[in-house]
């Protein structure tokens, strides 16, 4: 685990053997950040420190450096992190997705080293999955990996990469058996996105941003010991990942807390830790918590029209939608998973409630809904939203591919007709 300023060990290492409180962890925290935060430190002090408290990513296993808390405790620490003033951790696939996949999947040498440079923030990741012609169909994904000696050749495309500009290492699907059924020859990699052969292209999007990449891999290689998960076995481990995606963005993410990009490419890391700070409240493309219900009627207010029926219904409307949410999110953190589609129906929740937050947010600015910039209402963050709320429904699995699960892995409905499940991958259809 990585190491840092002291912490009362005892109480760290004895949690699992009573039950702790959110008052308890909130209090802890407040005292933690009284005596580490400083904004003078560099970023890279201020995430050793961090990962030393086990409060970078308090999911985790004790065992890796978390503290094992079930979800709700951990939305308590983002809270008292973000309430105290201070940067948060590393956040980004590294700590949302690849660190807990690793932790169920991993090796204990991969655990020990992989998790460890996330958590100190040493190491930015990506997420290599989709392809051009293997979106929503993952499983059709054609990237190979041929075997030579101790390692494995990568040759294919892959496309809407999340933060890949910014990537050491990438969590890489590809095909290693061909002529096994479509889930079952494909092998999930640590790859190295430093190296010959990978080229990275960002892609821009509506909001102007460049938050996805197209990614071409040429012969790259990977060791056989960076396999995470066994050999063949890659569709399980990803199904690992897209759980804890879904469930991380039905949840609505972590707090509003200052925010430095980790790994080395962005090169923030030794970079005052105090200018990362920030006061701005989130109303970022994508927020649908509870506090943009209070910004909505604010806003309503200051324009004149909060007595407005059609807007007085909207804002409640969004209320309701976010508080269910809330409710279903809290379920699936308490282990009453009596479907195991929490996360999924979450995810589709919080879509529809983004979808909502744009066209009532819409109607409250008016004409205004369509200004752009820092002088346009709201500073531009509402319309920013507007042109971004497609996006959700696309990332992390297509709503309609939520609904399919839902569908047959909660509520018991026949799959999809077809022989994919025993044919080899090379002999069908396109996309089949």
């Amino acid at each position: 685990m990585p190491t840092g300023v002291p912490v009362n060990r005892l109480a760290f290492y004895s949690r699992g053997m009573r039950n702790i409180t959110a008052d308890e962890v909130r209090n802890e925290v407040d005292e933690w950040l009284r005596a580490n935060w400083d904004p003078e430190l560099s970023v890279r002090e201020w995430w050793r420190r961090l990962a030393g408290s086990g409060l970078a990513a308090p999911m985790l296993p004790v065992e890796v450096g978390g503290r094992g808390y079930t979800r709700d405790l951990a939305a308590v620490v983002h809270s008292a992190l973000a309430r105290g003033g201070c940067v948060g951790p590393p956040l980004g696939m590294g700590i949302s997705l690849v660190s807990p996949t690793i932790a169920v999947h991993g090796t204990p040498e991969q655990k020990r080293d992989l998790i460890g440079e996330i958590l100190l923030g040493e190491v930015s990741w990506c997420q290599l999955f989709s392809e051009p012609n293997s979106g929503s169909d993952l499983a059709g994904l054609q990237c190979r990996a041929e075997v030579d000696g101790d390692e494995f050749v990568i040759t294919g495309q892959k496309v809407w990469t999340t933060g890949g500009q910014f990537a050491d290492k990438g969590m890489l699907l590809a095909r290693t058996n061909f002529d096994a059924p479509k889930h079952q020859g494909i092998t999930f990699f640590a790859f190295d996105m430093h190296q010959p052969g990978v080229e990275v292209r960002p892609l821009r999007e509506m909001t102007g941003r460049a938050m996805f990449n197209e990614v071409f891999i040429s012969e790259a290689r990977v060791h056989r010991d960076n396999i995470i998960g066994g050999l063949h076995n890659g569709w399980a481990v990803a199904n690992t990942t897209l759980m804890f995606e879904r469930a991380s963005i039905g949840s609505g993410g972590g707090g509003n807390f200052g925010v430095a990009i980790p790994g080395t490419v962005a090169k923030q890391l030794e970079r005052r830790v105090g200018d990362f700070v920030t006061s701005r409240p989130s109303t970022a493309a994508g927020s649908v918590g509870s506090g943009i219900v209070k910004q909505f009627t604010e806003l309503a207010r200051a324009r004149g029209i909060l007595d407005d029926a059609v807007v007085r219904q909207g804002i409640a409307e969004l209320y309701v939608l976010t508080e269910v949410n809330k409710l279903n999110v809290l379920r699936a953190r308490s282990g009453q998973n009596l479907t195991g589609v929490e996360g999924n129906l979450a995810k589709m929740l919080m879509t529809h409630t983004l979808r909502r937050t744009r066209d009532i947010g819409s109607a409250i600015l008016g004409p205004g809904a369509v200004l752009w910039g820092e002088d346009a209402p709201t500073g531009g963050a509402l319309q920013e939203m507007v042109v971004y709320s497609p996006a959700p429904a696309i990332y992390g699995g297509t709503d309609q591919v939520q609904r399919n699960i839902v569908g047959e892995r909660g509520l018991g409905l026949p799959k999809e007709p077809g022989d994919f499940r025993t044919v080899p991958f090379r002999d069908l259809p396109k996309n089949g």
